[in-house]
Formats: structure tokens, sequence, C-alpha cells
């Protein structure tokens, strides 16, 4: 009797652990928190994280992703074409923040994060010199790249593998601008050659159409910002809603009023999806003169931190102090806005050793125009840029 008793029981007592087991097992599972899918990155970013501050390390490892061969060059910064002395020494040197880890664009991973995206640069010729860099770089993840001028590009490129175009549009002073020969008018212009009218409310032509285009820009202004481009025969004359400003403005004065205006047109003009990044100055290194003064930059070390005001403070009233001081008129001009600000201008003081100085392509450049102290040499010091810039493109994207 016990015996069948015991039988039809054992079952029950093998599956009734097991039960228990099982709701413990979902009840825990029920309470426990999900892990977010794969595909998903969350990236926070850090306060602390400042990539602008840092130092130059010598990397003997170091060495470009792009060389002579890249056919978005520009002649005059070519420097391994024009065989500018040091250029392995010139591309050693590693930008290394202070508390942050910057390493080189991944132009396959960049590429397909930005997929279906375009990037815009907008302003003067070290934009297109920032460009320029991103192009050979972004170039070595798709051979099939294609120079690209529509919309009123100065130059750009179509990389079709991942359907992204990177473009530079030329507006050395954002706004409109045009010579107006023979001007006469009362005061120190009367002698003038002719004077160049700044809409100071107009941008110029060459982007005022681009403002769906683009996912990213990038805007700088401030290189054609002085008397060495436009002197006082042919003055920079102010206009606001068609009609001369009076009394004439000073050329600081301008500058600060066409901030002011562009600012407000990006604002309200360029979607708000649109990030939007301001290139503060790439500071000059000309040592003894002005570029047309025999000013000369044949360094072959980068200055020490200690040499940096003395180069570049305004107060110092040196050759090269404007940079400092067109800063400090953008900061006002794109505070409280949604800028992000691209502050190149301290880790590029240093680099005094990285121009294209005499090696310019040409034999009788330098007789011509004198040293380029302003530009850089590529590979150089804008291949960091586009380090920095590609690092935070890609944290916006992946915050998305």
């Amino acid at each position: 009797m016990q015996r069948k008793l015991i039988r039809p029981l054992f079952p029950w007592l093998i599956l009734l652990p097991l039960l228990i087991f099982f709701l413990y097992s979902l009840t825990v599972s029920l309470h426990a928190p999900i892990s977010p899918s794969p595909k998903i990155k969350k990236i926070s970013a850090s306060p602390t994280c400042n990539l602008f501050k840092g130092h130059w390390s010598r990397d003997p490892n170091r060495r470009p992703i792009y060389d002579e061969t890249c056919p978005f060059h520009r002649n005059a910064w070519n420097c391994f074409r024009n065989q500018r002395e040091n250029m392995g020494t010139i591309n050693s040197w590693k930008w290394v923040p202070q508390t942050c880890d910057l390493p080189q664009i991944d132009p396959f991973r960049f590429l397909d994060l930005m997929r279906n995206r375009n990037i815009g640069f907008v302003g003067d010729s070290l934009n297109e010199n920032f460009l320029t860099s991103f192009l050979c770089s972004l170039r070595v993840a798709d051979l099939g790249a294609k120079k690209w001028k529509r919309k009123g590009a100065w130059k750009g490129a179509y990389f079709p593998t991942f359907n992204v175009t990177v473009a530079y549009h030329r507006a050395v002073l954002l706004a409109k601008y045009k010579w107006q020969p023979k001007y006469s008018a009362s005061g120190d212009q009367s002698q003038s050659e002719g004077v160049y009218r700044v809409d100071v409310d107009i941008p110029a032509d060459d982007w005022a159409n681009i403002t769906n285009f683009y996912d990213v820009l990038v805007f700088n202004t401030g290189h054609w910002w002085g008397y060495d481009k436009f002197p006082k025969e042919k003055p920079l004359v102010f206009y606001r809603a068609g009609q001369p400003i009076v009394p004439a403005l000073e050329m600081m004065d301008g500058l600060k009023l066409v901030l002011k205006h562009m600012v407000s047109h990006i604002q309200k003009e360029i979607p708000g999806k649109t990030l939007k990044f301001w290139r503060l100055q790439s500071p000059r290194h000309f040592y003894g003169g002005e570029w047309n003064q025999n000013g000369s930059c044949l360094f072959n070390e980068p200055l020490e931190e200690s040499q940096l005001d003395i180069w570049f403070d305004p107060s110092n009233n040196g050759v090269n102090r404007e940079a400092r001081t067109i800063n400090r008129l953008i900061d006002e001009a794109i505070r409280d806005t949604d800028f992000e600000v691209l502050d190149l201008t301290h880790l590029s003081e240093f680099r005094a050793d990285a121009h294209p100085a005499i090696w310019l392509g040409r034999q009788d450049a330098v007789a011509v125009w004198g040293q380029d102290c302003m530009h850089w040499c590529l590979p150089g010091v804008p291949d960091t840029w586009v380090d920095i810039l590609s690092k935070l493109i890609s944290h916006h994207l992946k915050m998305e």
C-alpha cells in the first residue's frame, strides 16, 4: 500500500523544486535592469575634457595618413611635394590634451558615421586649408572621391561610397562686399582709388543659399580684417540697409557689426538641427615684419609656452597680435547662441615651425608674395584640427 502511494507522489517531488526555481527566476528577471541594445551607444560628455588645452609631445612613430599624391592638395601647401625641410619632424609632434585622449581620425569609421550627411566650411583661406586636410584624410577611406563644386562651393569632394559631401565656400568677410572704383566722398576717402563696399547685413552670395544642404557647418572670418589686405587707399566702407553707415566705421568696429548680423542671419536661417561650429583664429608666425615686409618663419621647433604671450598678446603690439584681438570679438558675437567654439588658436600658437615659409612650389612666389607664415603645411597642424573636429562631430552623432 505504501509503495502505491509513493509512486504517484514521486514525480511531484521532482517537479515542485523546479517550479519554485522557475518562479523565483522569473521574479528576479522582472526586477533586473534591462541591458541596452548593443547598437545604441550612449556617450556622455565629460566636463573635464578640454581638447583645446594641452601640450605638443614628440612621437617619432607618428605618421600622417595621407601624402603629396592627394588630388585635393593646393600646390602652395603641399610641403612634401615642395620639398620643405623637416617635414618628418613637423609631423612627429602630437597634440596631447590635458585630460582627454585624441586619436588620429579613423576615416572609415567617421565616413560611415557621417553616411548620407554633408559638411560645409565657410570663410577665408584658413578654412580652405582646414578643408584640404579634411578631404585628404577622408579620401583614404574612399579612393573614388570626386571633386565637387556646386551650390556656390569654391572647393569640395563627394565620397560616393558613403554619400557624403564635404565642401568649402569662400567668403572672406562673410558679408557681401564689392569693389567700387573712383569713389568720391567727403573726408579722407576722397583721395582713394576706390572703396570696397561691405553690406554688413547681407551674407556673401557664395554661402547665402546653403541653409538646408549641410548637416554640419564650420564658419570663420578674421584673416582679411587688416590694413595689409585693405589699405587706406582702398578702404572698407560699411553699409547697412543699403545706406552707408555714418559716421564711417573703423575696421574692427565694422567687423564687430558684421559678426553681429551674420550670427543673427545664421541663427535665423540655418535649421536648428544643423551642427554649427565657429573656428577661432589661426595664428600667424611672422618674425621681423609683416608678410609684405620680409617677415619670416624659418623655425625648426615649436615655440615654448613661455614665448606665446610675447608673440600674441595684443598689449605687446606685435605683428601677430590680431588673432587674440579678433577672438574676443567673435566670443562676444556668438555668446548665448548654439554655436560650438572650435578654439584652435592656443594649440596652433606653438607651431611656428609648421608653415610653408619659402617652400611654396613656385620659384618667384616669395619675391611676389613673401614667405607664407599664415597658412599651414599639409600634412601638418590642420590634421590635428581634423582630429578634434571629427571627434566632436562623432560625439554629437552618437548622441542622436
